[in-house]
């Protein structure tokens, strides 16, 4: 890609706490200086319960009915970035959609994500860049983390970035290297916690600063075997952290309390090699305000709290930068990160008749 020519991508990020889609329309533009970008439109689109539903009880499914999903989801996801499109009354480059993850065993090389791309590219006209995952997992990766090489070249001027998502993870760079592991679960823990007094999450950390510490739960969890260096989905979750917060003879709050204080240690120990300077925090995790407090207390003066903009769609901007990338051949993939044998430029580009109809 040529220096100061700008392209506008559209990202699509769906979480592992299903609250829905976030939407990011953005215009890159590389200078002399590196990478730029603007946020010109942005919105989170809620899962209707049907959605929810489906998408939650799909890993049970069988291959035929998998495949149809993963249809029908994409044709709604397509719907979705064309409604957008015609809204904002402009045309886009690309569309970059990570689709929602149902299995994540690297390990066992899969990984696979719903939402279909021939789909999104169908309804709307548009290029579309989605299967971010799978060339890395075939390299031997872990097929993520993928959101650092965005850290690296749109949030250089940060130590580190700090996503409080439903799993928290970290990306520096150390000796020239971007560094970035997921650390543990976060929200998709508080969310379970507050469900139960039927809260879709523990707004503002309530639930668990109103608990106390139980120290045989917490010796259970600080137990638990060291994750650094993988990439965590809902299988790890169901083995490791699921059982011992589903332990109902301790109260709802007390669990909450417990796992805060295992989190902060997690978030502060993982953070122990990140150079000199501020620290970015972003995701849902940056609203509860309990645990910024506590994070505060243990990386005093580190912390930055990111804009709205970044909290909630930090992660659709770098994936519209992703397909920016792939669409133009270059890296955006990192193997110092994934574990994978080489970078790579990853993702199926599948090209649209129209840039948005």
């Amino acid at each position: 890609m040529e220096k100061n020519q700008t392209v506008l991508g559209l990202g699509l990020m769906s979480g592992t706490s299903l609250d829905g889609v976030d939407l990011a329309l953005c215009r890159f533009e590389r200078n002399p200086t590196g990478w730029q970008y603007d946020l010109l439109a942005a919105e989170t689109e809620r899962y209707p319960d049907e959605w929810a539903n489906r998408l939650s009880t799909a890993h049970a499914l069988g291959g035929r009915d998998l495949m149809l999903l993963d249809r029908s989801y994409g044709k709604w996801l397509g719907q979705l970035c064309l409604s957008f499109i015609q809204r904002q009354g402009t045309s886009i480059d690309i569309i970059a959609s990570h689709g929602h993850t149902l299995f994540h065993e690297p390990g066992m090389g899969m990984n696979w994500q719903v939402g279909n791309g021939n789909e999104i590219a169908a309804v709307t006209g548009c290029t579309v860049a989605c299967d971010f995952r799978s060339l890395d997992v075939a390299l031997g990766g872990q097929g993520a983390p993928l959101v650092p090489i965005g850290d690296r070249l749109l949030f250089g001027s940060y130590a580190a970035c700090l996503n409080l998502g439903g799993f928290a993870n970290i990306s520096y760079e150390k000796k020239g290297n971007r560094m970035a592991f997921d650390i543990t679960a976060c929200n998709v823990v508080f969310n379970a916690l507050a469900g139960e007094h039927g809260q879709p999450y523990d707004e503002n950390g309530q639930l668990a600063r109103s608990g106390r510490i139980n120290h045989s739960l917490l010796d259970a969890l600080n137990n638990l075997s060291q994750t650094q260096g993988k990439s965590l989905g809902r299988e790890w979750y169901q083995q490791s952290i699921g059982p011992l917060i589903d332990r109902k003879e301790i109260t709802a709050a007390d669990r909450a309390a417990t796992y805060m204080r295992y989190l902060v240690a997690q978030l502060a120990g993982s953070s122990s090699e990140v150079p000199a300077g501020k620290i970015l925090v972003t995701g849902g995790g940056a609203y509860n305000s309990f645990l910024m407090e506590e994070l505060n207390r243990m990386l005093p003066n580190r912390v930055e709290k990111g804009t709205d903009e970044l909290i909630n769609f930090k992660e659709a901007i770098v994936f519209a930068f992703l397909g920016v990338l792939r669409m133009h051949g270059e890296v955006n993939v990192l193997q110092s990160v994934t574990g994978g044998r080489r970078d790579s430029s990853s993702g199926i580009l599948i090209s649209g008749d129209k840039k948005g109809r």
